[in-house]
């Protein structure tokens, strides 16, 4: 089997790297890779570097996803996330290859407390939103045979992330707010990229079938109750918190006002998932404990 990734370099695409190797003869690019068209604001030239390589499996990783900054520049969100993916479909239809794709809850308004199911009503509250469901209908419009994978607060130990920006604010602040009206479920690029190559094995063997799937971790929670699990870890071993528990303060989302309007409830039911891959989600604090531990050096302690 032969897999082409691109977006090789983001929190994501870094992590897929790994998982993907097992499974065949893995190329993967990115902006950077020299000699090789991979840059997604110009779609046209995708079609020739996947014409190229004539691979088995298009893993598409790469997206705009600075959720504010697309409001202002909504024609080069639409590009990389809805046109760009839309060549792909078509190349991976017209050579019969596989494609993954990863969307986001943010296709949902964010009404209710139940978790989203993959075939409920869509309806976007912002640019990125509205680009990456353009993406998905493309895809899907495309014909090709696909999995799109909708997934939420993703992080990763490499580069920034909310938990290390939660740390570094407790470290230097009697007091902190936190928003605690968004719920959703942290959920990792290493398990986001083991779920990916789980899946690629059952549908290259005819084991599963496409189409679009929620992935994320289980159990959920707000953005405050996020940063009160971090600093209780941190303060467990033995980091520097100067916050004290009381000190982390839970506010609504209008107090922190944004060019793009965020999404309520997150939550995304992962039952199709289990039912059609045979795969459990850990819960998200797993997750999260495994990062920080990586990522302040405690792993093996």
């Amino acid at each position: 089997m032969k897999i082409l990734l691109f977006g090789c370099n983001g929190q994501v695409g870094w992590e897929l790297q790994r998982a993907l190797e097992v499974l065949g003869e893995l190329v993967a690019v990115d902006l950077d890779s020299k000699n090789v068209a991979a840059d997604f604001t110009q779609p046209a030239a995708l079609a020739d570097t996947v014409r190229a390589m004539r691979p088995d499996v298009i893993v598409n990783a790469a997206a705009h996803t600075a959720v504010d900054k697309a409001e202002s520049e909504p024609a080069l969100a639409r590009t990389i996330n809805a046109e760009a993916p839309g060549v792909l479909a078509r190349e991976a239809a017209a050579s019969h290859a596989w494609l993954v794709h990863y969307s986001t809850d943010y296709v949902f308004d964010g009404s209710g407390v139940l978790p989203w199911r993959e075939d409920d009503p869509t309806g976007p509250l912002n640019v990125y939103g509205h680009t990456k469901l353009e993406g998905e209908e493309l895809v899907r419009a495309s014909g090709c045979r696909h999995l799109i994978f909708r997934t939420s607060w993703v992080y990763s130990a490499r580069g920034a992330n909310f938990a290390r920006t939660m740390l570094k604010l407790g470290a230097d602040r009697d007091h902190m707010t936190v928003v605690d009206d968004q719920f959703g479920a942290p959920t990792s690029a290493e398990l986001l990229a083991d779920v990916t190559a789980h899946a690629v094995r059952a549908v290259a063997r005819g084991g599963a079938p496409g189409g679009t799937y929620h992935a994320v971790a289980a159990g959920e929670t707000s953005w405050h109750g996020y940063a009160c699990e971090v600093l209780d870890w941190a303060r467990t071993h033995g980091l520097l918190v100067r916050v004290p528990r009381d000190g982390v303060i839970a506010v609504r989302s209008n107090a922190y006002p944004t060019a793009a309007m965020r999404p309520h409830n997150s939550r995304l039911n992962t039952q199709k998932l289990k039912q059609t891959f045979g795969l459990t989600m850990p819960h998200w604090r797993s997750g999260v404990i495994r990062m920080l531990a990586e990522a302040y050096g405690f792993l093996g302690r």
